[in-house]
């Protein structure tokens, strides 16, 4: 019997822009990645900001799943700080996929 397995995208969450004033010390262009169904890598030297990270980690599994083309997962990627004086916007792109037994999912 072949081995069931769970295909996901490996996802880049990138700061897109900051339209108002930064008081996280995020910057455009800083990142992270999820790989591996769960594993969140950080760039060595970065950070990410607790409330931009919460504000994301509820699409992240939505992300790393096929949607059908008409989702609106499929084109909306971005996503807005809860700060409404920081307004740093982040996008979530697509970087490749990973294949996991199904069996070590939880």
């Amino acid at each position: 019997m072949s081995e069931r397995r769970t295909e996901l995208y490996d996802l880049r969450v990138v700061v897109d822009r900051i339209e108002g004033r930064s008081v996280c010390g995020m910057r455009p262009g800083d990142s992270f990645e999820v790989t591996c169904s769960s594993r969140l890598s950080i760039p060595d030297g970065g950070h990410v900001c607790l409330y931009a990270l919460s504000a994301v980690l509820p699409l992240l599994p939505a992300a790393q799943r096929a949607v059908d083309p008409g989702d609106w997962l499929a084109t909306d990627n971005e996503v807005a700080c809860p700060d409404p004086e920081e307004r740093l916007i982040m996008r979530i792109e697509r970087t490749g996929r990973s294949s996991t037994p199904t069996d070590e999912l939880t």
